[in-house]
């Protein structure tokens, strides 16, 4: 008998161990990509330098490439811009000019004459990669040296460098980030979660920038906060998210007053008018991982 209850016991915690949940904040300011120039296999290490201006969206990269059957490092230094690379390597000159091209680049207009500006410093080498012609899993561009235009791709169909990454671990061993599937912003955090018939739920609270542009709307404003409840398969195959604002510059949702709840795990929320929706109460319900909206 005894035994058999420790059997059980030992069941029932490694039962409740593998329903763990756990959510992990990871920023990123560097990413290795696998690629190919002219169908030779390459690699390619970038960091992010720092912004141009004022978006998040643009910045400078410094890193290296290296064709795979021989890793010798290439310098590289460039430009991010809204997805698109552009990426120099000015032979001897490499420190001095990539310090020169920072320096001339210190708005969004300038950031447009990026081709312009590095042609002048006479680069051996420059890569572009743009994501208005990404497919699937890849991105393409061109590889320019010695008067030769040669084609260029990564293997990725995202080649933002700087990353806001939350890492959601699930049971039965899976593992998702929210910068995939939500946006690129961040800032969740795990509240609770729980099962039901139709799957699993996980709630998250979250508060981010409202756009990563500070000098373009609500650039410089407190950022969008609220709920997000992500709805899973009965094995934790990731279906659906929905989200519930609280406050947000971007959709003009100001003054939220909090209602005094009867317990611990409810909060609830009176969202006043906008120009685009009636006022509305939101019940958050921590211990079922849900939440509801009553006009």
């Amino acid at each position: 008998m005894k035994k058999i209850f420790i059997t059980l016991f030992l069941s029932l915690s490694v039962l409740v161990w593998c329903q763990k949940v756990e959510l992990k904040a990871v920023t990123d300011s560097s990413q290795v990509f696998k690629g190919e120039i002219a169908g030779v296999p390459v690699t390619m290490h970038l960091s992010y330098t720092g912004i141009a201006d004022c978006s998040l969206y643009q910045y400078f990269v410094d890193g290296w490439y290296y064709y795979d059957k021989y890793q010798k490092k290439i310098p590289l230094t460039g430009i991010y811009d809204y997805g698109k690379l552009s990426l120099y390597n000015f032979g001897n000159k490499q420190k001095q000019n990539s310090q020169l091209f920072k320096d001339q680049i210190t708005s969004p207009q300038k950031v447009e004459k990026t081709a312009e500006i590095a042609e002048m410093m006479n680069p051996k080498e420059s890569i572009t990669f743009a994501t208005d012609n990404a497919k699937e899993n890849s991105i393409t561009g061109n590889f320019y040296a010695d008067k030769k235009t040669l084609p260029a791709k990564l293997f990725t169909s995202n080649d933002m460098i700087y990353r806001y990454n939350n890492y959601l671990t699930l049971p039965n061993n899976k593992k998702i980030n929210t910068f995939d599937f939500i946006n690129k912003h961040g800032g969740n955090q795990l509240i609770s979660f729980a099962s039901g018939e139709k799957g699993n739920r996980v709630l998250l609270y979250f508060e981010h920038s409202s756009n990563f542009n500070a000098c373009g709307r609500c650039g410089a404003s407190e950022g969008e906060k609220g709920y997000r409840v992500l709805y899973f398969t009965k094995d934790w195959n990731y279906k659906n998210y929905e989200e519930y604002l609280t406050e947000s510059c971007l959709d003009n949702i100001y003054d939220t007053q909090k209602i005094k709840s009867k317990g611990p795990e409810i909060i609830q929320f009176n969202i006043k008018k906008t120009q685009s929706s009636s006022a509305y109460t939101l019940t958050v319900n921590k211990k079922n991982a849900s939440v509801s909206k009553l006009k």
